[in-house]
Formats: C-alpha cells, sequence, structure tokens
C-alpha cells in the first residue's frame, strides 16, 4: 500500500495506518518531533533533491521492524540522531536505507530482548553529525571508544544475539569539516556474545574528528573501527580514510576481519592517531596509496594484540616526534612495504594502550612477543630524528627480511640497526648507513645471517656488545 504525503498532517495520518504502508513523501516536511514508522512501514522521497524531512527538537525517524528508508535527505540537529532502532522484538526483520543524505547520527542499536536483525545500507552520506554524547562505548585495552556518525551495535550480550549487515557506498564527513566522535562504527556486545555479522563494506570518502582533549589516556575514536564482537567478510575502502583529532585513528580493529582493502591515501593529522591498528584478527590487509601520520605520536602501523595474516603497504610516513613507522608486539605473517617506510620526528609522547608513553620515532620496531614470519620493504627504511632507530629488533623476532635500498638513519646520535634485548633477526644483503651515529648495533641478542652485511657510521659499523 503506498500513501502520498504532501503535508506534516498527512504524515502523522498516515502512520496511524494499521497496514503496513509506504508513505511517500512529495515535497519536504517539518517535524516538530521525532516519528515512528511502525512495523513493515516504509518512508521514502518521490525526488531526494527536493524531499528534505527535517526535525528541529530532537532525533528524526525510529525504526521498529522490517523499516526502509530512501530517497530522501534528512536533517536533525548534529547531535541527535536522524535514524535511530526503538523497539526490542526478538527479530527485526530487514532494515533497509539507501540513498540517504544525512545530518545527525544514523545509530542502529539493538538491545536485550532482540535476537536477530539483518540491516542493508546503500549510497549513505552522513554529512555532519556529532556522535560523543550516548553513553554505550565498549570498553578495553583500557580505553572507552565513540560510537560513531554510521553506528552499528549490538549491545545484546545474549550469545546467540546477532546483527546481520551489508554495508555499501558509506560517506562520512567533508575535508575540512569532519563528523564528530568516531566515523564508521561497527560493534558487538564483546569477546562472547552480541554478534555484528557484516558480508560486505564499501566506503567513499570519510572524515572524523573525535574532538578528544591533547593527554586523554583513556578515550579514543576512529575513522573506521572495528570493534570487538564483529566479524567481517569483506571491507574496501574506495575514497580516503583521514582523521583530525587526538587519539583518533584512522583504521582499528579489535574485531575479526577477513579482507581489508584500502584504495586511497590514509592520513592522520592529531597526535596519537595511528594509521592502521591491529588488536584483533586481519587475515588480510592492503593499503594501495600512502599511510600518512602529521601528529605527535601519530604512528603509521601497531600490531598491538591478534595477529595480521598478510599486510601489504604502498609506503608508510610518519612526521611527528613520537610517531614510530610500524611496530609489532604479537606474531604476525608476511608484511610488506612497496616504496619505504619513513619516519621525521625524535622522541616524543604517544598513547599506548591507555597510557602516555615516551617513545623514539623508530621507522621499524618489533618487540618483545613481536615476531615476523617474513619483512619484505622496497624503497628503503629511513629516518630523520635524533637518537632514533631505523630498523630495531628490541627482543622480538625477525624469521626473514628483504630490504631493497638500504636503512639510513640520518638523525644525531641515530642507529640505522640495532638488534637488543634478546632480539633475533637475519641482517642479509642489509646496507645500514648513519650519517652521525652508529650503523648496526648488536647487543645480546641473535643474528642469524649476516651475508652481504654492509655498515656505515660516523661512529662506528657494527658494534657487537654482550
Amino acid at each position: 500500500m503506498k500513501v502520498k504525503i504532501n503535508s506534516l498532517s498527512d504524515l502523522m495520518t498516515a502512520l496511524n495506518n494499521p497496514t503496513p504502508t509506504n508513505l511517500e513523501l512529495q515535497t519536504s516536511i517539518l517535524c516538530p518531533y521525532t516519528i515512528v514508522l511502525p512495523v513493515g512501514f516504509s518512508l521514502t522521497g518521490i525526488d531526494q533533491e527536493k524531499c528534505i524531512i527535517s526535525f528541529n527538537n530532537g532525533d528524526g525517524i525510529g525504526l521498529t521492524a522490517n523499516n526502509e528508508v530512501a530517497n530522501l535527505i534528512i536533517q536533525t540537529s548534529p547531535d541527535n540522531r536522524a535514524i535511530y532502532t526503538l523497539s526490542n522484538y526478538p527479530d527485526l526483520g530487514t532494515l533497509t536505507l539507501k540513498k540517504l543524505t544525512v545530518s545527525g547520527q544514523i545509530q542502529i542499536l539493538t538491545r536485550a530482548g532482540t535476537l536477530k536483525t539483518k540491516l542493508i545500507a546503500s549510497d549513505v552520506d552522513v554529512v555532519a553529525c556529532d556522535a560523543r554524547r550516548y553513553c554505550e562505548q565498549p570498553q578495553k585495552y583500557g580505553v572507552n571508544v565513540f560510537q560513531g556518525a554510521f553506528t552499528v551495535y549490538n549491545f545484546n550480550s545474549d550469545p546467540d544475539s546477532v546483527i546481520h549487515a551489508t554495508l555499501t557506498n558509506i560517506s562520512l564527513g567533508r575535508k575540512g569539516a569532519p563528523v564528530i566522535g568516531s566515523g564508521l562504527f561497527i560493534c558487538g556486545f564483546g569477546d562472547n556474545g552480541g554478534w555484528v555479522l557484516a558480508d560486505k563494506i564499501t566506503t567513499g570518502d570519510i572524515f572524523s574528528n573525535g574532538m578528544l582533549p591533547y593527554g586523554q589516556p583513556d578515550m579514543i575514536t576512529a575513522g573506521v573501527f572495528i570493534v570487538n564482537g564483529t566479524k567481517v567478510e569483506n571491507i574496501t575502502h574506495h575514497g580516503s580514510i583521514t582523521t583530525y583529532g587526538v587519539n583518533d585513528m584512522v583504521l582499528d580493529t579489535w574485531g575479526y576481519v577477513k579482507k581489508w582493502v584500502a584504495e586511497k591515501p590514509i592520513t592522520s593529522y592529531g597526535p596519537s592517531g595511528i594509521g592502521f591498528v591491529n588488536f584483533g584478527t586481519v587475515d588480510e590487509f592492503e593499503a594501495r596509496d600512502k599511510v600518512e601520520t602529521f601528529g605527535l605520536g601519530a604512528r603509521g602501523f601497531n600490531q598491538y594484540d591478534g595477529t595480521v595474516g598478510t599486510a601489504v603497504f604502498h609506503s608508510i610516513t610518519t612526521h611527528g616526534n613520537g610517531s614510530i613507522g610500524m611496530q609489532f608486539s604479537k606474531p604476525v605473517g608476511n608484511i610488506e612495504v612497496k616504496h619505504g617506510v619513513v619516519t621525521y620526528g625524535a622522541e616524543g609522547q604517544t598513547l599506548v594502550k591507555g597510557v602516555i608513553m615516551t617513545l623514539p620515532a623508530d621507522a621499524i620496531s618489533v618487540k618483545a612477543g613481536g615476531e615476523i614470519k617474513e619483512l619484505k620493504i622496497s624503497g628503503g627504511i629511513k629516518t630523520y630524528g635524533d637518537n632514533v632507530h631505523s630498523y630495531h629488533v628490541e627482543g622480538g623476532i625477525v624469521h626473514k627480511i628483504d630490504v631493497q635500498g638500504g636503512v639510513d638513519a640520518n638523525g644525531e646520535g641515530s642507529f640505522a640497526v640495532a638488534v637488543t634485548d634478546n632480539g633475533e633477526t637475519p641482517l642479509t644483503d642489509i646496507v645500514a648507513v648513519s650519517k652521525h651515529g652508529i650503523a648496526v648495533q648488536i647487543s645480546g641478542s641473535k643474528v642469524s645471517d649476516r651475508t652481504g652485511l654492509s655498515a656505515k657510521g660516523k661512529k662506528g659499523g657494527v658494534v657487537e656488545s654482550i
């Protein structure tokens, strides 16, 4: 059944229809209060350009079950919800969002009582949003996470509860006008129950700013956050992903992703904003364009927990003090960087698992517990800051390494290669140059193969100490 809607009066009358109805807007409407779509109802616009439904006193459209919202411009205050769930039926059926331009948060959040939901969203553009005020926040690794402009959150701890999601062509914010809080936020209740299972996620451009104060140790946000309780088959970013804020990761996961591809640049401008940080499990990751960070302590890639099977990067460049290029604290598989790893900073403060620490801007850092099956880097490893390491195996293990383009340390007192604290690595065919420091330092560690090692440093070539 279809009903044409030409006024607020028409809309309110049609919402009382006992029969599931397609409410088709013919024009723009201002609503002084939120509306709720009954089970089976849909709200669509006859022409997206002229069909604007706006809400000037609160949230926008509440969904119950088997609803569709399509072909509309929806406007609320950015800190309100433009679309949200408002029921706890055991089965919410299929919720469909398509061809929408939105101001305000999209929040698909299910609670106790709801066991099954299917979400299909396509061609959704959230222009403006501030998602910081919602108290439902995941907590792990010493931090809380703000929700995002587009939030899918299973807040039911029942291990049998699940949201099945397919999200295509999701765009958030604008260059220079990011959404506030996280961007795309996909979250289950926890590690053991309340799941979000996504078969496909694709995005356009995403711009976000967490708006966290500098020095805040226990809150984070991300441009794209795949939180725990989430399993994703395939993520592809067709647009750039950019974050501007403190502790504002670009890509972050505590969950599971089978295949993750970023086709455009991954960029962070804020302090402690990491390009890609993995606490979960990612089978395959590929960044086909540059990963670049500019803020203090803003690292390029971090493997803190879980693992990644294969990761291929175009290039990694960091500019801030304390901004490590790549750091590994857990075992991983094959890591490749096609156009080099470069850091420009020296020592500086950065956020590590909810604690502000001081770290040198090493290009490659393999910590105790970190283990790399194979590390392949073309285009060289380079640092420009003082008292840093270009390649530092600090208690970790690298089984195989292939570096084309040399390992260079350009800063005062910096090391091109350092293997310390029981670290293990081959140094096969490594060309290590330190212009103002030591080329190679081996201290209480194991170098399995140094065939073809070339070392040149102002303060020494190969320095070994036990």
